[in-house]
């Protein structure tokens, strides 16, 4: 089986023009993210896919395979559906680019063990929340799921609202999705759903239509960089995890 993953990477983004090559502790943060899921065995190749030859240009003086895309894509699914058609593979990852410490134990739980007997295959991680804080914040998107763990909502609001019982968790869905090629033609291909346009969740589109997608659930605690802040606090605990020998920044 074979599996690529991609991190999509724009360069224009509203709260912190080019992230991706943010200096963290004298690399990009593409940089630290692309090594992290360069750890996992399983994966055949790793990609980053961007529409800004700034970002293509810093990846190739780092030996970091890099694919350019069109530029008018309205979500990172559609772009990686682009990679896509350029790369063959069985199943693809998509990384969030923002996470520059992401666990590579946390990747590899979307894998899974054989190779889906349908085409069609698409499955999102989700971490339990346990600061009440990240439950009311718009940005960490929460999730329901069915007896069998398919998705049966996502929403920015607080689900399941616990009226009739207090023995509930509250679960947030975390950046790293895997997609069959089919899956990823069909997220292309079909216009967004009311609820979708609504709550700008991107993994509505599968759940409004019908298809199956399949929760994993893992143990992640994020770090991700949205704003310039953010950096700040991520360039601390890098470079005290430098000093301590437990990562380094070579490659």
């Amino acid at each position: 089986m074979k599996i690529v993953a991609v991190i999509p990477a724009r360069f224009k983004s509203s709260r912190f023009p080019g992230k991706p090559l943010a200096d963290l502790c004298g690399k990009p943060m593409i940089w630290w993210v692309y090594n992290q899921v360069k750890k996992v065995k399983e994966i055949s190749d790793v990609y980053v896919a961007t529409d800004d030859e700034r970002i293509i240009d810093v990846c190739n003086d780092l030996n970091i395979n890099a694919v350019m895309t069109r530029g008018d894509h309205g979500t990172s699914t559609e772009r990686v559906n682009e990679v896509a058609h350029k790369i063959d593979a069985d199943l693809y990852i998509v990384i969030n680019g923002d996470e520059p410490l992401i666990d590579p134990e946390i990747i590899r739980a979307i894998i899974p063990t054989d190779k889906p007997k349908t085409d069609f295959y698409v499955s999102n991680l989700m971490t339990e929340i346990s600061r009440p804080s990240e439950v009311v914040d718009f940005t960490n998107i929460k999730v329901v799921t069915d007896d069998d763990s398919n998705a049966l909502f996502m929403s920015r609001s607080p689900i399941p609202y616990p009226k009739a019982s207090i023995e509930y968790k509250y679960y947030k869905h975390v950046g790293v999705l895997i997609y069959s090629k089919a899956a990823l033609e069909f997220f292309a291909s079909t216009p967004k759903g009311y609820n979708e346009k609504i709550e700008d969740v991107n993994e509505l589109r599968y759940i409004e239509h019908g298809k199956k997608l399949k929760m994993v659930e893992v143990v992640a605690h994020s770090l991700s960089v949205d704003t310039p802040k953010d950096l700040e606090y991520v360039k601390s605990v890098v470079t005290d995890m430098i000093n301590k020998g437990e990562i380094s920044a070579d490659a």
